[in-house]
């Protein structure tokens, strides 16, 4: 059944992309960018770019590109900036992440040299393994946050856009849990001003971009924009928002892996997972504390994809283990392995290995491409608050209050290109198929 198409505003002038934290996933994502824009290099993995979606029946033979469909900004379109707490631009800053080959980022040095990211709100209570000079030093957690948001104002004065993104892609903060501050805007705010210590950064810079009406995401696993006051704040000023934590190389495949095996009704008894990193991430998650906030994030997603309160038969004693170690030597190229063990027919037993040599950051790069457009073109669509369509991207999926997160990868995606086409007026997919047999 079609619906009306709902006015969306056309992606008129320049989109500014404000990235919290110019790391190895910025730097990759920005670097991209550049390289494709001047034909160095294809979007791959990036479902605006080079994803399509089926119009209508499967008679009708309609699969235009997603980004003509729904008039995505372009790539030329996009200014970067940035904020970091360490002083180098993006191209010294993408050498020392060590993703991209020294070649390409020669032919990438100009514009990359002129991305000089601007000074970070920081607090070393909440990431204690990382320190540096590039930080503001405002008196209170409330000028912090003035000069976040003037720091928004004198980016799209400078760069002249029309429309801003803001996407955290710094490190994991030490793991919180809401607390009554976090309960209420008026409450939140009071903490704010009071220099509450279970106001975060990630949650300052959160607030800020909602005030200035910036959509934001959070690409992290920390307590930041998912806490009820910035819902509530979000929902007041009608800005979109999304999150949690990218959903890259090991938690991709359980995404990927578990839905099949629970389609066939196979049961699970334990399931191993180790990760072995060596970049700014994996420094960052040996703290135990920062460790825990990934940890939950990660483990969270089984429970909700093979639902053992509904088949405890299968997965009710399901063990469920997650580790990670920082090996320095790995760089950026991290390496996930997954031992699962499996039961079948007479409760035979089987086991499944997966050995995944991925590179995080090739891997996440898409994701905050795909993000930053998407959430531009919800801002257009006058969407707001909370994007549940994009749980795709995330492995702790926002969404409301009293649901339950949906993690299987493939009905994510069915989910969100039903978004796209009920925007724009066209028939949801359900791919019953019964039209085609009388």
């Amino acid at each position: 059944m079609r619906h009306p198409a709902i006015h969306i505003d056309p992606p008129r002038g320049r989109l500014g992309i404000l990235l919290v934290g110019l790391g190895a996933v910025s730097t990759t994502f920005i670097a991209g960018v550049l390289a494709i824009r001047k034909g160095l290099a294809a979007p791959i993995g990036s479902l605006t770019q080079m994803g399509t979606i089926r119009l209508g029946k499967r008679t009708e033979q309609r699969s235009p590109p997603i980004r003509e469909f729904v008039q995505l900004a372009t790539l030329d379109d996009m200014e970067f900036g940035a904020w970091d707490i360490f002083e180098q631009d993006a191209y010294e800053a993408a050498t020392t992440a060590g993703v991209l080959d020294a070649a390409l980022l020669e032919k990438l040095r100009e514009p990359l040299s002129n991305i000089r990211p601007m000074p970070a709100v920081f607090d070393r209570s909440y990431v204690k393994r990382l320190d540096g000079p590039n930080v503001k030093r405002g008196g209170s957690k409330r000028e912090l946050v003035e000069e976040l948001r003037a720091d928004i104002r004198n980016f799209a004065r400078l760069k002249q856009v029309s429309r801003l993104v803001m996407l955290w892609c710094g490190s994991t903060e030490a793991f919180a849990t809401e607390s009554a501050v976090h309960r209420s805007l008026a409450d939140f705010e009071r903490a704010i001003d009071s220099n509450d210590a279970a106001i975060s950064p990630s949650m300052l810079y959160a607030y800020a971009a909602i005030k200035e009406n910036v959509p934001y995401v959070n690409a992290a696993p920390n307590l930041a924009v998912d806490i009820p006051a910035l819902i509530q704040l979000a929902n007041e000023q009608h800005v979109p928002i999304a999150g949690k934590d990218l959903k890259t190389g090991q938690t991709l495949l359980k995404t990927i892996i578990a839905p099949g095996l629970k389609a066939r009704l196979l049961g699970v008894s334990g399931w191993y997972s180790t990760n072995i990193l060596g970049n700014r991430d994996g420094e960052v998650l040996a703290d135990p504390e920062c460790f825990r906030t990934k940890e939950v994030s990660k483990k969270g997603v089984l429970d909700h994809i093979l639902q053992p309160q509904l088949y405890e038969q299968l997965y009710g004693n399901l063990c469920h283990q997650v580790q990670i170690n920082y090996y320095p030597p790995r760089g950026d190229n991290k390496e996930g392995w997954d031992n699962i063990d499996l039961f079948g027919w007479l409760n035979y037993p089987m086991q499944l290995k997966v050995n995944f040599l991925c590179r995080d950051s090739i891997l996440a790069a898409p994701l905050v491409l795909d993000l930053a457009l998407f959430m531009d073109f919800a801002a257009r669509a006058q969407r707001s608050g909370i994007q549940e369509w994009l749980s795709f991207y995330f492995k702790s999926p926002m969404c409301a209050p009293g649901l339950y997160p949906e993690h299987d990868l493939f009905i994510q995606l069915k989910k969100l290109k039903n978004t796209l086409r009920h925007l724009r007026g066209e028939e949801l997919v359900t791919h019953l198929g019964a039209e085609y047999y009388g």
